[in-house]
C-alpha cells in the first residue's frame, strides 16, 4: 500500500519523504504557482460538532431540514441523498448507537463518535464492503503518528477511559484497547477541524494523507474545505522542495509578550537571569514579575466576569468589560499581542451583534494591523478580516474605502478558495456592486 501510495503522489507531482525530527514529510516535485491546488482528499471519517442549539447533517453539515434517523435517535440527515451517501458506514453504526441506554448516550461525544466511525470503517474495509484506494485505507492510519511518549499520566489516563468506552460501544471481541487510546493519541496530533468558507468550524475529520504535510510558521500553502473535502492549494510559489522559515525570538515576544514599562519604549521583554521579572531589551528597564502578576490578576476576574455577562444576554454590559480588558491589556502587551487582538475580535462581534456598525468598523480596522503581523500576506484569515471590514465600510457608505478593502479581500480568497467557489463569485458580486455604486455617486455629482 506504501507503494501505491508513492506512486499516487508522484501522479500529483508529490513525494514523502522521512526526516530526522519532523517525521515524514509531504513535498513537491514541481513549482506550483499560486491559487494552483496542490493536493486534496475527502475525510477517512468525520463528524459535525453537536451543540445545544444546533444539529448538523452527518453528511455534507448542512443545518437546513434536518430528520433524525429512525432507528437509532442519533444521527441526522438533510434529506434521502446524504442519507444514502452514509449508509455503508452508517449502517453498521447504526446498529451498534440504538443498543445504547441513556447514560451512555450522553457520553457520545463527537470525539468519541468519531472513533467508533474509525474502527467501523476499518472493519468494513476489511471485510470489502467499503472500497480501499491508495489514498483512503486504515494503513495511512496506522502511519500516523501519535506522539504517544510526550503524553502526560493525566492524558494518558483519560485517553484509556476514552478507549474503555468505544469499547463497550463496539463490543467487538477482537479489538484492541490500546489501539483505540493510541488513536486518541493520534486524533489529537492529526485530525483538522473542518471550517466553511468564513474558517467558522462545523465539525472535525480526519485526513491521513495530508496530515503529513509539515506546518510552518511562514507557510506557503492554506487549507481550506470544499464541503468535508480538504483542499491544500498555494498561496505564493511554492519552490520544488520548499521549506518555511524558523520562529524569531523578537516577533515571538512581541506577539505573545510584556511591552516595556517606560510607554514611550518600543522594546520587548525577556525574562531575567534572576526571575524578579522581565528585561527590556531595547532600554534595560525591569518590570517587576509582581506587577504584571496584579494586571493579569485582574485582566482574569475582568475576563471571567465578561464572559458571564455575555453568556446571559447582556451584551452591553459584556462590552463594557471587555473594553476594561483592553485598557489593561495596553499596560501589559504591545499594540500587535495577540492576547489584545482576541479581545479586539471580541468587542467586534459584541458590536456587531448590538448593530453598532461604527464600533465595529472601528474595533476592525484595529485589528487589520495585527493580522498583517501575524499571517502571511496571503493568509485567509487575512483576507477574511479585510471582506469584513469592507462590508462594514459599505453598510455606513463608506463605499471608496469599501472597494479598497474588498479589493483586498479578493485577492487572497481568490487564491486561497478558488476563483469558481460560490463563496469568492458572492465576494466578486459584492464588489462590483460596491463599483457600481462608487460609479453612481461620481456620475450624481458630475451635474
Amino acid at each position: 500500500m506504501e507503494d501505491e501510495l508513492k506512486r499516487e503522489l508522484e501522479k500529483r507531482c508529490l513525494s514523502c519523504s522521512y526526516i530526522v525530527d519532523k517525521g515524514r514529510c509531504l513535498f513537491c516535485t514541481r513549482d506550483f504557482s499560486p491559487g494552483e491546488v496542490i493536493i486534496s482528499q475527502e475525510p477517512y471519517v468525520s463528524v459535525p460538532n453537536r451543540t445545544s442549539k444546533d444539529s448538523r447533517c452527518d453528511w455534507c453539515f448542512s443545518i437546513g431540514n434536518l430528520k433524525r434517523c429512525s432507528s437509532c435517535q442519533v444521527v441526522w440527515y438533510c434529506g434521502s441523498a446524504c442519507q444514502k451517501s452514509d449508509w455503508k458506514l452508517h449502517q453498521t453504526e447504526c446498529r451498534v448507537l440504538s443498543k445504547l441506554d441513556k447514560n451512555r448516550l450522553n457520553s457520545l461525544t463527537p470525539s468519541i463518535r468519531l472513533m467508533v466511525k474509525l474502527f467501523i470503517r476499518k472493519k468494513l474495509q476489511t471485510e470489502k464492503i467499503i472500497p480501499t484506494t491508495s489514498t483512503d485505507n486504515y494503513k495511512l492510519v496506522e502511519a500516523l503518528v501519535s506522539h504517544m511518549s510526550e503524553v502526560d499520566e493525566k492524558q494518558l489516563l483519560l485517553y484509556a477511559q476514552m478507549a474503555n468506552l468505544v469499547n463497550v460501544i463496539l463490543q467487538w471481541p477482537d479489538i484492541s484497547i490500546k489501539e483505540i487510546a493510541e488513536n486518541f493519541a493520534k486524533l489529537a496530533a492529526n485530525a483538522h477541524t473542518i471550517c466553511d468558507s468564513e474558517l467558522r468550524p462545523l465539525g472535525t475529520g480526519l485526513y491521513p494523507v495530508i496530515s503529513i504535510i509539515n506546518h510552518s510558521c511562514l507557510p506557503n500553502s492554506v487549507l481550506v474545505f470544499e464541503g468535508k473535502k480538504a483542499v491544500v492549494r498555494a498561496v505564493q510559489p511554492v519552490p520544488r522542495g520548499g521549506e518555511g522559515k524558523p520562529n524569531d525570538i523578537e516577533e515571538s515576544s512581541i506577539l505573545e509578550g510584556y511591552r516595556c514599562k517606560d510607554a514611550k519604549c518600543n522594546g520587548f521583554l525577556l525574562r531575567d537571569s534572576d526571575n524578579k521579572g522581565f528585561i527590556c531589551q531595547q532600554c534595560g528597564l525591569l518590570r517587576d514579575r509582581e506587577e504584571l502578576k496584579k494586571i493579569l490578576g485582574e485582566v482574569k476576574l475582568t475576563t471571567e466576569n465578561a464572559s458571564m455577562n455575555y453568556s446571559s444576554g447582556n451584551r452591553a454590559d459584556a462590552s463594557a468589560l471587555y473594553k476594561m480588558i483592553e485598557k489593561l491589556q495596553l499596560k501589559l502587551c504591545h499594540t500587535f499581542s495577540l492576547n489584545l487582538m482576541l479581545t479586539r475580535e471580541t468587542i467586534l462581534k459584541i458590536s456587531m451583534e448590538l448593530q453598532d456598525w461604527g464600533e465595529a468598523l472601528a474595533y476592525c480596522k484595529m485589528t487589520i494591523p495585527v493580522y498583517e503581523r501575524v499571517y502571511p500576506g496571503h493568509h485567509p484569515l487575512l483576507g477574511l478580516q479585510y471582506y469584513t471590514c469592507g462590508k462594514l465600510e459599505w453598510l455606513l457608505g463608506n463605499t471608496e474605502d469599501s472597494i479598497k478593502s474588498l479589493t483586498k479581500a479578493v485577492k487572497i480568497l481568490c487564491n486561497t478558495h478558488g476563483e469558481s467557489s460560490p463563496f469568492v463569485e458572492e465576494l466578486l458580486s459584492k464588489l462590483e456592486e460596491a463599483r457600481a455604486e462608487a460609479s453612481y455617486k461620481l456620475s450624481s455629482c458630475d451635474y
